[in-house]
């Protein structure tokens, strides 16, 4: 059979590897995975501002590579998702240091070293679509020796990943002293130590004894289960087979707010807040793969009563083809046979979170003991939401008390109802598969004995301001509920 080389064009190439769509943190997650793997036991992210010469370093102390290791290592997709790794390997597809990095940065020097000589390739974007040719150069400028010389690891071994020209600061008019931008340049440094809390906080916490810092600061790694906490409730542990090896879930609902402290409560939002870190957890070796999803389960969005249902799911290495891990490792498709029981366990996770805060609702709409709290009521008598005034308390009852009432009474109740529409609350004990939303007087179509009373006070009123009786009545018609109604007014 006759063939052609149809070999990529590498400056094709290396914009889509620039394309595949990393945030900084996600791609400097990438470049930690490769520390971990290296058995690093001290892993430094180190952000510097230099203008349009900012650079970002990840520096380990891990076993390093010889030179072969170094250049299969910056060589793009050189092992593919069915070689085989080490059971600490966090890699894939062979893409991860070079996507990582050409999505950041135009310049990615790696510095490396197994206890002897120290090894040092550059990949200059700029020079391999310049000539067309994937030239890995040896050794790197007098600029990037001189950050090597600054982060080298301690101890003679380990590796240092160096980015410079990076995306976005390496333009004409960003300079040393624009204040704004290098705000900005910290922010995104801020940013990736909360990323990285979230991802690696197994390996911080655990037998591992990885050590994280960024920019000299450790790494304080977020538990987005609060597993520690007693109030935490956890449900039964579960095991479901998948081919050959098993997922391991187990769901959590997290305690209510009344039952943290303020400092406990704003932690456990994580990094991108309680309505976006519901859902499932899908770790990889226990490196942290999608953090908040409620991965595509028919009918389950992201509502604020289920934030407090969080659920860990531990997928094996070996079933990254049956998930969709992807090249970021940031998304999964989780395999047809195990969509029923995650389900399953969402249902059960989401229901009794959302019992948790319809409690809390329940507490909060009554008056706890003292009927004086609260101006507004909300229940549900019938399996439907009624919201109602509360008559016992002292400004409503200062309105309806014989005599008539005080024209500054009135004006305060009308301000109280306005700052405490009970909006929260009803939001807790809303539930989104039935039809319970509040109905003007039952949702009776025919006005009853309350609604004509009511009906009667706006006509009079309508009346004693200046309207005939039957421009009133037209008025009335037209007017939120009555023109749902069958009164008077009709006639």
């Amino acid at each position: 059979m006759t063939y052609d080389i149809a070999a990529p064009d590498p400056a094709g190439m290396v914009a889509s590897l620039s394309s595949l769509g990393y945030s900084l943190p996600s791609a400097i997650a990438d470049l930690v995975d490769n520390s971990i793997s290296a058995e690093a036991q001290n892993i430094d992210v180190d952000f510097a501002w230099h203008g349009r010469d900012s650079w970002v370093a990840v520096v380990d102390d891990g076993r390093g590579m010889n030179e072969a290791e170094l250049v299969t290592a910056m060589t793009v997709a050189a092992r593919g998702p069915a070689t085989p790794r080490a059971a600490n390997d966090l890699g894939r597809f062979g893409v991860g240091l070079k996507s990582a990095s050409f999505s950041q940065a135009r310049q990615l020097t790696v510095a490396t070293s197994t206890g002897g000589d120290w090894h040092v390739r550059t990949w200059d974007l700029d020079l391999v679509e310049q000539h067309g040719q994937w030239r890995l150069l040896h050794g790197g400028d007098e600029d990037t020796l001189d950050v090597l010389d600054k982060v080298r690891p301690e101890g003679g071994h380990g590796t240092a990943v160096v980015w410079r020209r990076l995306n976005g600061y390496h333009v004409p008019d960003v300079t040393v002293d624009d204040e704004r931008t290098q705000q900005q340049f910290y922010a995104e440094g801020s940013r990736a130590e909360a990323h990285l809390a979230m991802v690696f906080a197994r390996f911080l916490t655990g037998s591992a004894g990885v050590r994280l810092r960024l920019s000299g600061r450790p790494v304080v790694p977020w538990d987005p289960f609060m597993s520690s906490h007693l109030s935490v409730l956890r449900l039964p542990v579960e095991e479901l087979v998948l081919g050959q090896s098993s997922v391991r879930v187990e769901a959590f609902v997290l305690p209510s707010a009344q039952r943290l402290t303020t400092e406990e409560y704003d932690r456990a939002a994580g990094p991108n807040g309680w309505l976006d870190q519901q859902g499932f957890y899908v770790y990889r070796r226990n490196r942290l793969i999608l953090a908040g999803d409620w991965l595509g389960q028919r009918g389950m969005r992201r509502e604020e009563k289920y934030n407090l249902a969080r659920i860990s799911v531990d997928i094996p290495a070996e079933s990254d083809a049956e998930w969709g891990v992807d090249v970021r490792k940031s998304t999964v498709v989780p395999p047809v046979s195990l969509r029923a029981p995650l389900y399953r366990v969402a249902r059960q996770a989401r229901t009794k979170a959302a019992d948790v805060l319809r409690h809390r609702g329940q507490v909060a709409a009554r008056t706890h003991g003292d009927p004086l709290v609260h101006v507004w009521q909300v229940r549900r008598p019938d399996g439907r939401l009624v919201c109602r005034i509360n008559r016992s308390h002292p400004l409503v009852q200062a309105v309806l008390r014989k005599g008539g009432a005080r024209t500054e009474d009135v004006r305060a109740l009308v301000r109280l109802l306005e700052e405490t529409v009970p909006v929260a609350t009803l939001r807790v004990m809303h539930e989104t598969d039935s039809a319970d939303d509040p109905e003007p007087f039952g949702g009776a179509e025919v006005a009853d004995g309350t609604a004509v009373e009511v009906a009667e006070r706006i006509y009079e009123s309508l009346v004693s301001g200046g309207r005939s009786p039957s421009a009133a009545r037209e008025r009335l018609r037209t007017m939120s509920p009555f023109d749902h109604l069958q009164g008077f007014w009709n006639d």
